[in-house]
């Protein structure tokens, strides 16, 4: 028995399978992978060659385990199922119903993160903590929420609801609902203070760093070429060592 009220992108009808709601929580988590995969063709190739949907619903099991007291065979579950999947979803994380995550390859969710119904992660990302305290240190994404491939949401930030995080993205402040996140969320880790002494690239430090060496080089001839230009004095034309250019293009 099936319902057509689902659409394909090339206007073909999906069949909703009235029937996965007989398996409880894992026909619908299989359904979620038809309505958001066009991809997906039966549920047999679903249910037997879906990774995301392999480690869901291990992860399911492993949560149980973490919140009865169980936490070493919580984790041997989770390292089970990171080993086959290649995703790696901390025990103690809490997940809504309907979740999909995508192709799924090197997508890591830490032991605090918090996720709502009906959110879709795709490959290579990363709900990740910021702090090595033993309190709230990962992320919490509202209903329907979507990261992009590569997105990155770190530290206890909110994502609201029907927020959409864009591939590479990297989310560390909290995020209104319905809204779009793109970019990188660069900040200044370090400050010039007027008066202080200069900062300096400490090139001289390179050691047997044979591609630091060749920009070292290079500096001194521009500084010597400065030199012969501004007329401060007059130097012998400097040889660059073939040992030093081979190979970096000079």
């Amino acid at each position: 028995m099936t319902r057509q009220d689902s659409t394909r992108p090339n206007g073909i009808k999906r069949p909703k399978r009235l029937w996965l709601r007989l398996w409880g929580r894992l026909g619908e988590d299989i359904q979620a992978v038809f309505d958001r995969d066009p991809a997906a063709r039966s549920v047999a190739e679903v249910l037997f060659l879906y990774p995301g949907l392999h480690a869901v619903t291990m992860h399911r099991l492993a949560h149980r385990l973490w919140t009865r007291g169980h936490p070493f065979i919580a984790r041997l579950v989770s390292q089970a199922s990171r080993a086959v999947t290649g995703i790696e979803i901390h025990p103690g994380a809490t997940i809504g119903r309907r979740f999909v995550i995508d192709h799924g390859m090197g997508v890591v969710i830490g032991e605090t993160a918090e996720i709502g119904d009906d959110v879709m992660l795709y490959q290579g990302v990363t709900l990740g903590g910021t702090s090595l305290k033993r309190k709230k240190r990962h992320p919490t994404l509202g209903d329907g929420v979507v990261v992009g491939a590569g997105g990155k949401v770190l530290g206890a930030v909110n994502v609201g609801s029907h927020a959409r995080v864009g591939a590479g993205a990297v989310v560390v402040k909290d995020v209104p609902s319905g809204s779009t996140v793109v970019g990188l969320a660069g900040r200044v880790i370090d400050e010039h203070v007027p008066g202080s002494p200069t900062l300096s690239m400490a090139l001289e430090e390179s050691g047997d760093d044979h591609a630091v060496r060749v920009i070292e080089v290079l500096f001194e001839r521009v500084e010597q070429l400065e030199e012969r230009v501004n007329g401060d004095s007059v130097v012998d034309q400097i040889a660059l060592a073939p040992a030093l250019v081979h190979g970096a293009g000079i």
